[in-house]
């Protein structure tokens, strides 16, 4: 098998993977639906782009208004990454006519390419496409792109520090957290875009064979990460939840009220009087035993506006809600551990008497607030 025939088998089971994935999205009933078919329809573009390595040259050259235009679709890629990333992390997300400002690259670029490209006749469409790496319409193009990728990827790690940030301060169930998971494929997918970028500026030099092999490079890397996207998708649902993007950081609200008319004096009484009732509560109600334990949850518990307990937990105790009652929860699996009435139970048996959902995730606080593992600390 030539390189040729290698890059083609490559992006051939890349597209058919994508469009099968996108297929399944598109079609399977779920309450995640503006989400799937927002990252159906990346895998769509994504797909689109693809298949350009094995489209056979007859047909190009019957059809360049087609590959012009398929060209031009690669500007919505990213946008539409960048819209699934915000759907996913947050419930309320919907579509609103500001978002049609992601779409200014794509009708540029068709806006250039029908000036440019789309009324030519054959024979200069023939010139341009046969000379298309040495030309400014190219050349703009992919620095569009580039910088397009550059400016999203920013986008996606700014949400992706917010969403922490937040859920951090609302939610107690590591399991529930999306955050790992879409960092991951933020990670992978603009490492893949930013070495694209080095790949097409291999286009300017004159070395094809190093080209060849950068594409055979790629295609593979593709084809790796959309079955390893696919499998994680199908083993993990529970990755694709929201959280509420109204939902406001802790240090927003403090600023907010830093103009409020209550004297300080007032404020700290008030505050360590909180502080006492709530650590009272937690140690007597127990109730960081509820895996799936919000601020809006204890809020109600204990009769405090949760805009109140926010404040209280994640600036006046200086710990994020996540950590607070994760604290509490080690704590309590700690004073298990030393029970020797209790010594017959299984450490697997023990996280989740105390709220864990996840081995993992258990282990990895329990050694970051003891520096022992569950088990050297009971041996001790």
């Amino acid at each position: 098998m030539d390189i040729d025939s290698l890059l083609s088998v490559l992006s051939g089971m890349s597209v058919f993977v994508s469009l099968l994935l996108a297929f399944f999205l598109l079609t399977v009933k779920t309450e995640n639906k503006l989400a799937n078919r927002l990252f159906a329809f990346y895998l769509l573009f994504f797909a689109i782009d693809n298949i350009g390595i094995f489209i056979n040259e007859s047909f190009i050259r019957s059809h360049f208004n087609f590959e012009f235009f398929r060209w031009s679709t690669c500007a919505l890629i990213i946008p539409v990454f960048y819209l699934y990333i915000l759907s996913v992390c947050f419930t309320d997300f919907r579509l609103q006519a500001k978002h049609l400002l992601h779409v200014i690259p794509f009708l540029a670029t068709n806006a250039v390419f029908l000036i440019r490209l789309y009324f030519l006749n054959e024979a200069e469409k023939i010139q341009f496409y046969d000379h298309r790496s040495q030309l400014p319409e190219l050349y703009g193009f992919h620095l569009m792109l580039g910088i397009q990728i550059v400016f999203y990827s920013i986008a996606v790690f700014l949400v992706l520090k917010r969403y922490r940030a937040l859920y951090q301060e609302n939610y107690a169930n590591p399991k529930t957290s999306i955050y790992k998971w879409l960092f991951q494929i933020s990670i992978v997918l603009f490492t893949l875009y930013y070495l694209s970028i080095a790949k097409n500026a291999l286009r300017y030099i004159d070395l094809e064979i190093l080209w060849i092999w950068a594409n055979v490079i790629m295609q593979f890397f593709v084809l790796t990460i959309t079955c390893w996207f696919v499998l994680k998708a199908l083993n993990h649902p529970e990755l694709f939840r929201g959280i509420d993007s109204k939902l406001k950081l802790t240090r927003d609200i403090v600023h907010e009220d830093e103009n409020s008319v209550e004297t300080k004096n007032n404020q700290s009484e008030s505050v360590k009087g909180q502080i006492v009732l709530l650590k009272q509560y937690m140690s007597e109600k127990e109730p960081f035993l509820d895996p799936s334990l919000t601020i809006q949850e204890l809020a109600n518990q204990i009769n405090i506006p949760v805009r109140d307990l926010s404040i209280l937990i994640n600036h006046h105790i200086d710990q994020h809600f996540f950590d607070f009652v994760n604290e509490y929860r080690i704590q309590k699996a700690m004073s298990i551990l030393k029970n020797p009435l209790k010594s017959d139970l299984t450490v697997l048996e023990i996280l989740y008497e105390v709220g864990f959902n996840s081995k993992s995730s258990f282990n990895t606080y329990f050694k970051k607030y003891t520096n022992l593992t569950p088990t050297a600390y009971r041996n001790t």
